[in-house]
């Protein structure tokens, strides 16, 4: 029980260093800018499920199937590093959605489904880092059920915890006002942005080194 309890504790004090739930607060709002309170809720409960799901199948099949499809973990990072500065450039140059109201809804509607999935579960709550340290703590399990299920407990704990700060985010927003808000969302974009360089250019060093 008592090198459960420790292995539940390892595993959740190294993915809360590496997901920071505390930090996702002001990337929630701004990439959740425009949307009701209701819209975000839904928003936030879909992102916090898709990065539970993500590091769970990471936990018990991640490495097989990234060795099976010839991935490398370095890759992985470039790769969610660009995407992610996609997305950083878009909050900070805005998006063009169009000209009549029907359209401009439609991408509002799209852009509120696909935030959970992306950037907020990958690369923000499940990245490359924490899908790393979920890789490398189930390989120390070496298949103990009750070390992996420390682990999966672990995982719950982070995301429960990301799901809390996402919550009480909007309602520190309505203190703040829409004013601030706006320059929140640039100043995100741009820390984003920065973000998305350095996975590229740790995950090009350990390509090329």
């Amino acid at each position: 029980m008592t090198t459960v309890l420790s292995d539940f504790i390892g595993a959740f004090v190294t993915l809360f260093v590496v997901v920071e739930p505390l930090g996702l607060a002001p990337v929630f709002l701004a990439a959740t800018a425009g949307h009701s309170g209701a819209a975000r809720a839904s928003i936030a409960a879909r992102a916090c499920f898709y990065a539970f799901l993500i590091l769970t199948g990471a936990a018990f099949g991640g490495a097989a199937l990234l060795r099976a499809m010839g991935i490398t973990l370095p890759a992985f990072r470039v790769a969610g590093g660009l995407l992610l500065f996609s997305i950083a450039s878009e909050m900070v140059l805005g998006v063009r959605l169009g000209r009549d109201s029907a359209t401009a809804h439609q991408a509002l509607g799209e852009n509120g489904r696909n935030v959970a999935a992306f950037p907020l579960a990958i690369p923000l709550m499940a990245g490359p880092g924490a899908i790393t340290a979920t890789l490398l703590i189930a390989g120390e399990a070496h298949g103990d059920a009750a070390r992996l299920a420390a682990l999966i407990g672990a995982i719950l704990a982070v995301v429960v915890l990301c799901w809390i700060v996402c919550r009480l985010a909007t309602g520190v927003q309505r203190l703040v006002g829409a004013s601030a808000s706006i320059v929140m969302e640039k100043l995100i974009g741009v820390l984003l942005a920065s973000l998305a360089v350095q996975f590229v250019m740790d995950g090009a060093k350990s390509l090329f080194s």
